[in-house]
């Protein structure tokens, strides 16, 4: 579904990173959903399985960083979803008319085992938060980082008079467990604010590294 957004995209932003490695531990930034997204994923993900079949790394887990990620298209948010997860239900979608539309597992993953841990902060917002709260409630992924924005809902600009305009809620994002996350957002499993002082320490990314390695 291409032509649903779980929130605007940001123009001009790059949609991802290439993977990396850090301590044995691979990491893939998302910076937004967009429409390459889906292909720039698999580029990342096949980059990190060769990696990880060659040897050269321990591949001691996977790192998704959706840190002031605002979202984009929800076919991504799915798509990468996936990645993780065997079968079973990503997001709910229920319309303002009573209508309820589920987004599952739509192929199969090829990180289905490997520890994970997903950074949030307050910077994520809609197709990034169903990520990483389906990832939660799911049981698949540890969430490190803070309190993500809270933007659960699709809404539609009705034009008024005079220049002004009405924001009205459409629909909602539902997560598997049935819980919504507007206005409050996913919570991490472990909390670590981001210190502006120390700008050359990651600690939010420090922690979930040291998170995956103790699983193993």
């Amino acid at each position: 579904v291409e032509t649903e957004y779980a929130d605007t995209i940001a123009q001009g932003t790059p949609e991802q990173e290439p993977a990396n490695f850090k301590d044995g531990v691979a990491i893939i930034r998302l910076h937004q959903f967009g429409e390459q997204t889906n292909h720039q994923w698999d580029v990342a993900v096949n980059e990190i399985i060769k990696t990880c079949n060659a040897g050269t790394v321990a591949c001691e887990g996977v790192i998704l960083d959706v840190r002031n990620n605002p979202g984009g298209f929800l076919d991504g948010s799915v798509y990468v979803a996936s990645e993780f997860l065997k079968d079973g239900l990503v997001v709910t979608q229920e319309h303002s008319s009573g209508q309820s539309l589920e987004y599952t597992v739509n192929r199969k993953g090829r990180l289905l085992t490997q520890p994970l841990a997903v950074l949030i902060n307050r910077g994520s917002a809609s197709a990034s938060e169903i990520v990483a709260g389906a990832l939660k409630v799911r049981g698949r992924a540890t969430i490190v980082g803070e309190t993500s924005f809270g933007k659960g809902s699709v809404q539609e600009r009705i034009e008024l008079p005079h220049d002004a305009g009405l924001h009205v809620t459409t629909a909602k994002w539902i997560l598997p467990d049935g819980s919504w996350i507007n206005e409050v957002g996913v919570s991490p499993d472990i909390e670590v604010v981001d210190d502006p002082t120390t700008a050359d320490v990651d600690e939010q990314l420090d922690k979930a590294i040291e998170v995956l390695k103790s699983k193993e």
